[in-house]
């Protein structure tokens, strides 16, 4: 079965694996040529490089299949050339084999989710400005897509905000909601999810705002369904959001600085990052390279600063935390490399365990069993 570590918290007495699988997704040319693969030790974190999993075109954000043993993968090309593909699992060895590739339906497809119920994969696509829905057959493949949103509109940066630019898709916990992130109209999108056909509707509320210019990147959402934290690429901040429990809606309960108060260079946001016991959250600076992490108040959901630490190289993109806990893994775009972090269960403290991996253009992680 696959893991997708975003989304599993492994109970206490479940037994863990030895190792971990780590896929990593990058930008292809130069040194990397698509989806490499990597194990990780699940009590040391020391991770060792196993070589390419999939040679493909820019698989710039993966998700894994919560039950089947596929990988999909975004093909983020310019113009209307955007794809999403599915890649089967090899049991033993961990490569992956296309099963095939779909059209994103826009430009630049950056980010890409399953719905809990395993029947739908949704797409963001950043350059046509729109969410595509696909669903899964049953050797999880890909069908054409079924549900297709194009979104309109801009906000206050004529460079950044001219139009539409989705960035993020998250399903809620109970697969009932689709979140959107559109950095061009400073929203999170609210769609409904119908999870017998797999296919999503406008919602009324249809949007939660973020202060104008902010740019909204990603979202991390609270396994319980009550919290949403939003990522501001531009402004680098986090929204935290209430979430209506009937209709999905958002309302704003915080809103927080990622950087240091004296930092005065130039940087923007990449990832955020719940851990899976839901007490802590965690956010990439690019610019300022570091991992900023909160402590989460279990019962107003707001953050409370518990430092910076240094990325271990240059422009952490994506990071994600294994399924227990215990560590985090940093790509590190510009730099080359993967670097590992354990947690302290105690505190949330990231400190760096020496072990690393060089990847070439490294810009999503996700784990798997």
């Amino acid at each position: 079965m696959i893991l997708l570590a975003a989304a599993i918290h492994v109970a206490a007495e479940e037994a863990l694996p030895q190792t971990w699988r780590v896929y990593v997704g990058t930008y292809t040319g130069g040194g990397s040529e698509g989806i490499y693969l990597a194990d990780m030790n699940a009590e040391t974190g020391a991770l060792t490089l196993k070589g390419l999993a999939a040679a493909t075109e820019n698989p710039a954000f993966l998700a894994a299949h919560p039950a089947k043993a596929v990988i999909y993968a975004v093909g983020e090309m310019g113009g209307e050339g955007g794809t999403i593909s599915a890649f089967s699992v090899d049991a033993a060895t961990g490569m992956l084999t296309l099963l095939n590739r779909q059209s994103s339906g826009g430009g630049g497809p950056c980010h890409v989710a399953v719905s809990p119920q395993g029947n739908a994969v949704a797409v963001a696509n950043y350059g046509g400005g729109s969410v595509s829905v696909l669903p899964v057959q049953e050797d999880g493949s890909l069908g054409a897509a079924h549900s297709f949103f194009q979104h309109a509109g801009s906000s206050v940066n004529a460079q950044r905000q001219e139009g539409p630019h989705a960035h993020a898709v998250n399903f809620d916990g109970p697969g009932r909601f689709l979140y959107v992130a559109d950095l061009g109209l400073d929203q999170v999108k609210i769609y409904r999810f119908d999870g017998a056909r797999g296919t999503i509707a406008e919602n009324a509320p249809d949007h939660g705002q973020v202060t104008a210019g902010s740019g909204p990147r990603h979202v991390a959402l609270e396994a319980a369904g009550r919290f949403a934290y939003v990522v501001n690429e531009m402004g680098s901040t986090v929204t935290v959001f209430s979430i209506a429990k009937n209709t999905g809606a958002l309302a704003e309960v915080q809103s927080i600085g990622t950087l240091p108060a004296d930092f005065t260079g130039d940087s923007t946001t990449a990832e955020i990052v719940l851990h899976p016991t839901g007490k802590y959250l965690y956010v990439s600076n690019r610019g300022h390279d570091s991992i900023a992490g909160y402590a989460v108040d279990a019962k107003s959901g707001k953050l409370t600063l518990i430092g910076h630490t240094p990325a271990g190289g240059k422009t952490p993109r994506n990071f994600n935390i294994d399924p227990a806990g215990k560590f985090l893994l940093a790509a590190n775009q510009e730099s080359g490399n993967v670097v590992v972090f354990a947690v302290d269960a105690g505190t949330g403290a990231l400190s760096a365990t020496g072990s690393s991996i060089a990847v070439d253009k490294p810009v999503c992680v996700i784990f798997t069993r």
